[in-house]
C-alpha cells in the first residue's frame, strides 16, 4: 500500500534521522515528494510504501515524536 502525508517537522527533529528509522524499524519506504527546510522548520511531504500495518505504525511514530501529520488524498499530493 501507499500512503501520503504531509509533516511538519518542528525545530528540535529537524536533525533526527527520522526516515532512516521508518525504513529500518518499520520496514516501509519513504519516498520524499517534496520539502523544505531551514533551520527552525521543516515541512515533507511524503508517500510512504509498505504493508498496511507497517505503514499505520510508522505514521504514528512520526506523531508521537512530535512531527505534525496531514493526510493528503492523490491529488493533493501532487499539488504540494
Amino acid at each position: 500500500m501507499k500512503r501520503r502525508i504531509y509533516c511538519t517537522v518542528p525545530q528540535g527533529l529537524i536533525k533526527e534521522p527520522l526516515l532512516f528509522t521508518l525504513g529500518s524499524r518499520f520496514q516501509v519506504i519513504p519516498n520524499i515528494r517534496g520539502a523544505s527546510v531551514t533551520e527552525e522548520i521543516a515541512v515533507l511531504t511524503l508517500e510512504l510504501e509498505g504493508d498496511e500495518n507497517s505503514v499505520a505504525a510508522a505514521v504514528d511514530y512520526l506523531a508521537e515524536s512530535g512531527v505534525q501529520i496531514e493526510e493528503l488524498s492523490s491529488s493533493d499530493a501532487e499539488g504540494k
